[in-house]
Order: C-alpha cells, then structure tokens, then sequence
C-alpha cells in the first residue's frame, strides 16, 4: 500500500551523516506548532485577560514574521551555527522571561513576547536547506520533502498534546518555559552537528551571496510560488473557522479535536499511500495537479450532514495536502537561488502562515451572516483560484528551475 515509503523513510534519515541533523531538528521544532497557545494559557494564568493574552501572542507572532527572514538572511550569508546558537540561547531566555518576571500588563511582557518571536530558532528552513544541499539523488531529495511535509501533520497534532501532558502535574508556564527550553536546545544539537558538503564551513566567504532588498524574491518563479502558496493557506485558516462552527451547529462542541484529528489524519495517510509514486512526474507538473485535488478536497465538507459526514469529507479531501506541501518545497529549492535556501524557505513558510491568518480573519467575518456551511464554500473558491495560479505559473516555475540550476553551475 505505501510502496516501502516507511522503509525509504528510514533509510534516508537513518544515515550516518543525516541522522543527528534529522533528529535534533525535530527537537528544535517543537515549540513552533504550539507557543502562540501556550502563552494565551500562561497570560490567562497570570491572572490576565483574554484580550491580554491575545496581545502577546499576536506581537510573538508579528515579532517571527519581522523577523525570520533577516535571522534566515543572515544564515545564508554567515551560516547556521552562529545563527542556531545564538537563537538557540535568547529564545529560551526570553520566554522563561515572559512566565518568571513579567505580568500581564506590564510593558516588559510584550516586549518578551516580541523578542522571543524574533529569536525563533530557523530549525524549518535551516533543515529544509539542508536537504537541498545534502549529497542526495533527486529521488532521495523528494522523500526528504515528502517527510517535512508529513513531519509538520505529526507536530501540528502531536505539539498541543504534548503541552496537554505537560500541564497536567504542573502550570502553563512551566510547561512554556520546558517546551523553549527543549527547542533551545535541539537549536543548539542542530549548530553542532556537523554535515557534509555545507559551503559555509568549507571556506566560502560569509558574504559571496548576492545582496538584494527582495532576496530570493526577485526571482519571477519564486515569487510565483510564493504567491501560490498564500492563497492555496486561505482555505485552511477557513476552515480552521468553519470547522468548530459545523460541529457547534450538528453535534457537541467536545467533539470538535476528534473532527480536527481527521483532518490531520487523512493528510498523513496520503502521504504515506501516495507519496512515492508522484516522483515519476516532474515537480512543476505535478504541483499543479496536486492543487487542483485540493480544491477537490476542499469542496467535500460542502456534503457534510453531522459531524461524522464532516470528519469523513476531511480525512478524504486532506489526501492531498501533504503532498502540495512537499511539492512546495522541493520546487523552492529548485527554483531558488541557491545561495538564499534559508531565506527562500522562511518566504516560503511565512506565505503560508499569511494565508492562514487572513483565512482565519475572513472566517471569523462571514461566520455570522454566511454560517459555516457558506465559509466552507468560500474556502473552496479560493483553493479552485489557487489550482488555477499554480497551472497558470507552470511554466515559469519549470523554466525557473533550469534558470536556478544553471546559476548553480
């Protein structure tokens, strides 16, 4: 059923100049999937409001956006490890200084909070670099991608539990200050660890990048994807809306994390059944049509009658969602330059966290005179216009990949 893709899986990150890398990045991603949580829970904690603890965590989330792509800049020029260790150090710091000094109120709380998502160590796009420039075959470089993209579906489910379980014999803000302590850390294994075939550490100077304002957003594909990638997010912050609301309106709010495991679920198993067949079509070829069997999927909770209906629509229509993902990243590291992978794949994320919120934003608007049913509508439109940009940039994106080999040359 899976073509030996758990085999393939293992074989890749099991090898001796892959393995640690692998494992500590793992470790130091896991505060990304939950920590805008984990502060509401420790603000509310502190006693503050919930208008407070929504402060925090948007300037934690504005002060990552900010941020990342100059901390992802200043990798590609100076390399990971300066960058890792630093990160590694203040991230850690400036949470444990947000639970044990600050409350809510005082000026000293959102500055942490900001600091704290400046400092987010660029685990992601760090080991999503990587990748590229490991000695791997085009074959192996896939299953990579393949594996982030199912990496990210575990911690998006697996994150919060893991918070759960740590609240349960002490407080929010000792399991926040555990979690960052944890992701300093696996920050620091990372910076260590040492790799083959890394530029920066076999005598390239720190700046024989090109400097630009835009990066590697000044390439036409890249910026293409980018744009891509944005819209096809807009359904997901939708439906993150939606959801709750359909299972409010047909059943018990209770049910709503068993409706959402499904989601989750559903973009796992597609990638594991169908993930090693789609390398037998070119990358800018198949994106395309992987975006188009989104929209298909995002259209399916349009059928739902309970939440049972519901929570089959999404465990069959997130099939693809996976394997778009991983599609996304193997084309940012073939069509961006390839001296900026660390910046490319910080765009790249932040393109979706932008989607998602203006997603979410737009959900949470048209709940009320739309109800869940017209937002779930809503998200499927999107996702159609996303499959038609992505066949639209076809093209470009396979000429950009030949442009970007060639510099590369």
């Amino acid at each position: 059923m899976t073509n030996g893709l758990p085999r393939r899986f293992l074989n890749l990150l099991t090898r001796h100049h892959v393995v640690g890398a692998a494992c500590w990045s793992v470790v130091s991603r896991l505060p990304v999937y939950l920590m805008s949580l984990a502060m509401v829970l420790v603000v509310r904690e502190q006693g503050g409001s919930y208008a407070q603890a929504g402060l925090v965590a948007a300037l934690y989330t504005l002060g990552m956006a900010a941020g990342s792509p100059l901390v992802a800049r200043y990798v590609d020029r100076r390399g990971r490890r300066p960058v890792l260790v630093a990160t590694g150090l203040v991230y850690p710091s400036a949470l444990g200084l947000l639970v044990g000094v600050t409350r809510p109120g005082d000026w000293a709380q959102p500055v942490a909070a900001v600091v704290a998502g400046v400092a987010l160590p660029p685990a992601n796009a760090c080991m999503r670099s990587l990748w590229a420039r490991l000695p791997l075959s085009d074959d192996e470089r896939e299953i990579a991608y393949l594996w982030e993209a199912l990496l990210t579906e575990v911690l998006v489910i697996g994150a919060p539990l893991m918070l759960a379980a740590l609240m349960l014999p002490g407080s929010a803000g000792l399991a926040l200050a555990t979690v960052a302590t944890i992701g300093g850390v696996g920050a620091l294994g990372l910076a260590t660890t040492r790799l083959p075939s890394e530029p920066r550490e076999k005598g390239a100077r720190p700046d024989d990048g090109p400097h630009h304002l835009l990066g590697p957003l000044r390439e036409p594909a890249m910026l293409a994807l980018t744009g891509v990638m944005a819209v096809c997010a807009v359904p997901i912050g939708l439906m993150t809306l939606a959801i709750p609301a359909f299972v409010d309106d047909h059943g018990s709010p209770g049910s709503t994390g068993v409706v959402y495991a499904c989601w989750g679920v559903g973009s796992a198993v597609g990638a594991l059944w169908l993930g090693r067949s789609q390398s037998e079509v070119a990358v800018h070829r198949r994106f395309p049509r992987l975006v188009t069997a989104y929209a298909v999927g995002t259209a399916l909770p349009l059928l739902a009658v309970s939440e049972l209906t519901l929570g089959v629509a999404l465990a069959v229509g997130s099939v693809p969602i996976a394997l778009v993902s991983a599609s996304e990243m193997t084309l940012v590291s073939r069509v961006a330059d390839s001296r900026l992978l660390t910046e490319a794949f910080t765009w790249a994320s932040l393109a979706t966290v932008v989607g998602d919120a203006l997603g979410q934003q737009a959900g949470g608007l048209l709940m009320d005179p739309a109800g869940p049913r017209g937002v779930f509508a809503l998200a499927a439109v999107v996702a159609a216009a996303g499959a038609a940009l992505a066949f639209a940039c076809r093209e470009l994106l396979g000429r950009g990949a030949v442009v970007a080999a060639e510099h590369a040359a």
